[in-house]
């Protein structure tokens, strides 16, 4: 294969144009970041008193959008983005990408269209998940990679705990929109587990020259045990049995990240955030299982282990290495996504620690976390948003 000369690829001048639809990641990923900002700004002044969202319930919307908006914003770029890398079929581009993703903006816009009737707020919020679902599912099967299956079955899993929440807002089903959150939150984490199983260590190994260290047996148990603590956090968060599969899970959870473990990931931001993102799930479980016990004080705090922790984290690390790669750029942040990397965990700490010991100032502690969110991702979008908008600088689709 010819190689450009070297003074060639200094002097060629970069792809211009913009190319926000060129391969899932881009508007998915911009939309997250942007919308990650707006949410928790907004969030922070409800919480404060300084907003009234008319007839939603606070806690509701808030938890809704942060699992239906931004999450599955971050969900969808990545899996549009890795179905195409894993069998070699094209995922959507170009208008159709743009027709997906306009699908997703209206479930969030029409919440707050007022006067608009709830079941058409339902029906248009819960059309995009399955849509994502058949567009996953199509190029899966026609590689016959059966392995990656589960990622649409989960996607569905995700439009039926929705379901459940506008269940509730329709009427029909007093407090299932709970159950939903719960069950929505369920499913991200594992997906977590399973995607962050594969790309955690091979990124780590490839970067680094190392070989982390998987045991069989720990591989096996681990889907089984979180599938079977959340399982059971849904149908009996205050059991006994509970108590000991959270705990399970966070023992088997923990032996395998420790496997992953090297000390030379510390100098790698796109790494260490990875790790600890995969931490903040494993705390999660512990704290799952403290509440099953009896500790109340722990149930919020173990939901948002995994929300504000572990999805916060990850999400942010993902789009971080995947935008860089995507675009044909070295997987080097700039220095100010280290800081958003410390302002994230800095958030979560607040978010899930400091309630535990200073339930006095929960305003301030809210408030405070809220203020860390807004800063990672408002850096996020400040570093990111002209290379998820621009060409990539190879010229290479995509």
């Amino acid at each position: 294969m010819a190689l450009l000369p070297v003074e060639d690829l200094h002097t060629r001048a970069p792809p211009t144009g913009w190319a926000p639809f060129a391969l899932g990641f881009r508007p998915f990923f911009l939309a997250a970041g942007v919308y990650a900002v707006l949410l928790m700004a907004l969030w922070v002044l409800v919480l404060r008193g300084s907003l009234d969202l008319g007839g939603l319930s606070p806690y509701i919307w808030h938890g809704h959008e942060m699992v239906f908006g931004f999450a599955v914003s971050v969900i969808a770029g990545f899996l549009l983005t890795a179905a195409r890398n894993w069998t070699g079929i094209p995922t959507p581009s170009g208008v159709p990408l743009a027709m997906l993703f306009l699908l997703w903006l209206a479930g969030r816009l029409s919440f707050l269209v007022p006067g608009l009737p709830t079941w058409l707020v339902a029906t248009v919020d819960l059309a995009f998940l399955p849509a994502l679902a058949i567009t996953l599912a199509l190029p899966i099967l026609r590689a016959r990679q059966l392995h990656n299956a589960p990622f649409p079955i989960l996607l569905l899993a995700l439009t039926a705990a929705n379901a459940l929440v506008h269940a509730e807002a329709l009427g029909g089903t007093p407090g299932t929109a709970r159950l939903g959150l719960h069950l929505a939150v369920y499913v991200v984490v594992t997906m977590i587990v399973v995607m962050g199983g594969r790309v955690i260590p091979s990124f780590t190994d490839n970067k680094l020259h190392t070989r982390a260290r998987r045991w069989k047996t720990i591989e096996r148990l681990v889907p089984a045990v979180t599938l079977a603590a959340l399982a059971s956090a849904l149908i009996a968060p205050d059991s006994p049995v509970t108590a000991m599969l959270a705990a399970i899970a966070a023992a088997v959870n923990f032996t395998r990240l420790a496997g992953w473990y090297t000390p030379k990931f510390w100098s790698v931001p796109l790494l260490w955030i990875l790790h600890l993102g995969y931490a903040w799930i494993v705390f999660g479980f512990v704290l799952l299982a403290l509440s099953a016990a009896g500790l109340s004080a722990a149930a919020v705090n173990a939901l948002h282990a995994f929300t504000a922790g572990g999805i916060g984290a990850l999400t942010l690390g993902m789009m971080a290495r995947v935008s860089l790669g995507h675009t044909g750029r070295m997987l080097e942040p700039a220095p100010l996504m280290t800081r958003a990397f410390v302002a994230i965990n800095l958030a979560a700490l607040i978010r899930v620690v400091l309630p535990l010991f200073f339930p006095g100032v929960y305003m301030q502690i809210m408030t405070a976390a809220g203020l860390a969110w807004v800063a990672a991702f408002g850096l996020f979008v400040v570093v990111y948003a002209p290379m998820l908008l621009r060409p990539r600088v190879d010229g290479k689709p995509g």
